[in-house]
């Protein structure tokens, strides 16, 4: 089977096979016949015929309420190990059909989510996939079935999606506060200066990014105005994080640490760089930077 995030079902990829149901019907109306055959019943002979064509018919209704209809992957949103990813599916149908009791799930998961699509029309089911480590990963199998009409044939497909899903490391529960020792320039970790007693602050109106603690919260409860104080500590010096700060020995770990920290710096508003071996990204703050370094925190 081909890699493909959008895949039209056809006789060539659509699988049919009679259910216990069906083996039972089958059994019953080979019964039926003998019966009738051996006591010469002409109604036996039209019972059993009629039950023999309405199975035939249900065979063929069953595989046409597949075949035809195009499944459409979007690229899922990048998770953390551990959680579990949402995968859209769109169900496109442009028969004038109605296509009835539909039912998609993750190959070999037994968790299936049954939609019916209006005539040419639409709709979305939602898959969950746990995601138990961090890297990379190509998706699972997914598979889509029916039973109808009379559930004595399971119609089904296999598709292999192309897309992949990114996943973060797992942040640590309760992390350490921010390391002391991370603020610096490019050439390696230094403590932030302390400030002299009575050196002034400069304010200044708040923008977009500044830290949680250096906003005036008091005179913002008091005149309704954010106002950021504007440290000379805090214009000169960087957040840098790296393994070594960890204090870990085992990778993983330091990772999780590592990510948890990312994400309590971007909280606070702070500008934070990250070292991850040949890897440096220099320290930036915002939604943008933040996916920057947990995508590396992922692939490292």
């Amino acid at each position: 089977m081909p890699l493909a995030d959008s895949v039209t079902l056809t006789q060539r990829n659509v699988y049919i096979l009679p259910t216990r149901a069906g083996l039972m019907l089958g059994a019953t109306l080979l019964v039926l016949l003998v019966a009738s055959i051996n006591y010469q019943l002409n109604l036996g002979y039209l019972l059993t015929f009629l039950l023999a064509g309405c199975a035939g018919v249900a065979m063929h209704v069953s595989h046409g309420n597949l075949r035809g209809v195009t499944l459409s992957l979007a690229a899922p949103d990048p998770v953390y190990a551990g959680s579990q990813a949402q995968l859209g599916i769109q169900v496109l149908n442009t028969a004038k059909r109605q296509r009835y009791a539909l039912a998609l799930a993750v190959a070999d998961s037994g968790q299936w989510v049954p939609t019916d699509v209006a005539p040419q029309g639409s709709a979305t089911v939602f898959l969950a996939w746990q995601a138990t480590e961090r890297g990379l990963h190509p998706l699972p199998t997914l598979s889509a079935q029916t039973f109808f009409p009379l559930g004595t044939f399971r119609v089904w497909t296999l598709w292999r999606p192309a897309a992949q899903l990114l996943v973060y490391p797992r942040p640590e529960v309760k992390p350490p506060p921010l390391p002391d020792g991370s603020f610096g320039d490019d050439h390696g970790p230094t403590r932030t200066a302390p400030r002299h007693h009575g050196e002034p602050d400069s304010f200044r109106p708040y923008r977009r990014g500044d830290s949680l603690k250096n906003i005036l919260w008091k005179k913002a409860a008091k005149t309704g105005e954010l106002v950021s104080r504007d440290s000379v500590a805090a214009q000169q010096h960087d957040l840098w994080l790296d393994r070594s700060l960890t204090a870990l020995n085992h990778p993983e770990q330091q990772l999780s640490r590592l990510c948890a920290w990312v994400l309590r710096a971007d909280q606070l508003g702070l500008r934070y760089g990250l070292r991850l071996g040949g890897q440096n990204l220099a320290p930036d703050h915002g939604p943008v930077h933040l996916q920057r370094c947990l995508r590396a925190l992922a692939l490292a």
